[in-house]
């Protein structure tokens, strides 16, 4: 985890803090004047308005360090409400006991002395996760398996550094922590000498490298003495080394992720810049809105991974704006958490309100808020994912990626952008299947699919159309480019050995491709793309074919 920006993340809460502090006299005046008005003119209107006002106030004071403000507004709050909820206007009694509220509400203001404390939340890290590239370190006395080993891994993208003595690598483990580490086991001077090495090296170290270890031996006892030196995966040579990729890229994909896209809707300019301030801090892409009547017309723009909005809003609560968002094409699911105080909480028919529904509970602390956002979105990705992703490649499925392609093919229509897409096939899958099995089969595809990720950019999309044939969405790309970004990958994919047992074999693989220029929508573009994927196929396999009409 790596602290971002911690110095300008102070300044920006404590600029905050100023503000609000600045802004107090005119919050509790503003407070005062509406009930002034109210009882000349009972109305439901500025009834809700002040306990919109008492509410906001009470999560902000208590945000920047103004507890005994932020006390006595909840208590006062609490008052207003009441009248809310049963309906009545104040009786004479009911009037002077909120009177002498708001006056004292109005004495602790005068007396704040606090104009910068902003409390213990200010010094709370907020954290993301580091997303920088990985080092592979092998170490490994044989010359040559190390340097076949390392070719295999950069094949799939990573960044491999070979050390055939342990002495070197001990100087570059000191200086790159952070890197994992491929430890052979045997060494000619001791048969469990990487093992005994990484166990040094952990107690030197003030972080804990992650190491895989390889070993020809497949013993119990081999297995503890690797895990007691930090080992976390132990392989038995001959490598497979589809299974290794595999586990180092599940140890790496916590590195790989799309920013959480957040849209806060909250009618205190303090709060929503405060709110955005934190979840900013944290990578996250933010849309911040004080008009909730302007949420409809910022959904479909910015597409959020969840919204953040205060139970009381101008116009509406926000239990009603989440209904209508619901009612929405393509949102019915999305994650709606709203913001509330500890007063709306505190009967049985707000719990019942609630129930079913998502809240946070106002003032939350910096940490508590990414933490609690981190997990809803999450989740909800997960869930996604599995609608609409390959289980065994993690690539779009086959409905997804048609979905894809469609909405690929009218954005670069309506903006006048090139597209290409390519059809790839595996060449002799079935009798991959039957010479080595099935099990082979799965890796070889799942390997294809790795490499395409990998060696493709991040707007390009990439989908298992079925079996062993995979679809490549190329965009702002014509035919001719995309072929030779897609031949690149073809000659990389040729050299990548695959093991089955104690057998090594290649494969290789033909594609089509075919580009909006000479085909106008998604049936011609398909069409075209497996007639020249066809035309590989009976020229010898192993190649890329574009398709133009001619």
């Amino acid at each position: 985890m790596n602290i971002i920006n911690t110095t300008e993340f102070q300044e920006k809460i404590h600029t905050l803090a100023t503000s609000f502090a600045q802004q107090l006299p005119e919050k509790v005046s503003e407070i005062e004047v509406l009930w002034n008005t109210l009882e000349k003119d009972w109305n439901l209107e500025n009834v809700q308005n002040l306990h919109r006002l008492l509410h906001n106030l009470v999560s902000e004071s208590k945000v920047f360090g103004h507890s005994e403000i932020s006390a006595h507004s909840s208590a006062v709050e609490q008052l207003i409400k009441n009248t809310l909820q049963n309906e009545f206007r104040p009786d004479s009694p009911h009037s002077a006991v909120i009177q002498r509220q708001l006056a004292e509400l109005k004495r602790l203001m005068h007396q704040s002395t606090k104009t910068i404390d902003i409390g213990e939340w200010s010094n709370q890290t907020v954290t993301v996760n580091s997303q920088d590239s990985c080092v592979i370190f092998v170490v490994e006395d044989d010359v040559e398996a190390s340097q076949e080993l390392a070719l295999q891994l950069r094949y799939y993208g990573y960044e491999v550094e070979v050390f055939n003595h342990l002495d070197k690598f001990r100087s570059a483990i000191q200086d790159c922590a952070g890197a994992i580490v491929l430890m052979d086991v045997e060494f000619p001077e001791d048969e469990i000498g990487g093992i005994h090495f990484m166990k040094q090296i952990q107690r030197e170290l003030k972080q804990l490298v992650k190491v895989i270890f390889i070993s020809v031996h497949d013993t119990l006892q081999y297995r503890l003495e690797a895990v007691r030196a930090g080992g976390i995966a132990y392989f038995t040579k001959p490598i497979n080394s589809t299974e290794l990729i595999d586990q180092l890229d599940l140890i790496t994909a916590s590195q790989v992720q799309e920013p959480f896209r957040i849209m806060i809707v909250e009618d205190s300019s303090i709060s929503l810049t405060y709110y955005s301030v934190v979840l900013e801090q944290a990578e996250m892409h933010i849309k911040a809105l004080l008009d909730p009547m302007k949420l409809l017309e910022s959904l479909s723009n910015f597409n959020p991974d969840l919204i953040l909005m205060d139970l009381y809003l101008p116009g509406c609560n926000g239990i009603e704006l989440a209904k209508v968002v619901r009612q929405m094409d393509g949102f019915q699911n999305i994650p709606i958490v709203h913001l509330v105080n500890e007063n709306d909480l505190n009967t049985q028919s707000d719990v019942i309100n609630f129930r079913g529904g998502d809240f946070l509970i106002k003032p939350i602390s910096p940490m508590q808020l990414v933490a609690a956002i981190t997990s809803r979105v999450s989740r909800m990705r997960s869930l996604h994912a599995l609608m609409i992703l390959d289980g065994p490649t993690g690539l779009l499925n086959h409905t997804a990626i048609k979905e894809e392609l469609a909405r690929e093919v009218t954005r670069s229509n309506r903006l006048k952008t090139p597209l290409s897409l390519a059809m790839i096939d595996v060449d002799s899958f079935k009798k991959i299947n039957d010479a080595y099995g099935h099990a082979a089969g799965d890796r070889v595809v799942k390997s294809l699919a790795r490499l395409l990720k990998q060696r493709l950019r991040e707007t390009d999309i990439v989908g298992r159309y079925g079996g062993d044939e995979f679809y490549v969405i190329l965009n702002d790309t014509d035919a001719v480019s995309a072929a030779k970004v897609i031949d690149e990958i073809r000659c990389v994919f040729n050299r990548s050995m695959h093991l089955s047992q104690d057998s090594e074999f290649f494969v290789s693989f033909s594609c089509g491709i075919s580009d909006l220029t000479h085909f106008s929508d998604v049936a011609g573009l398909c069409e075209a793309a497996e007639k020249a994927m066809f035309q590989a196929k009976q020229r010898g396999r192993n190649k890329v074919i574009v398709n133009t009409g001619d």
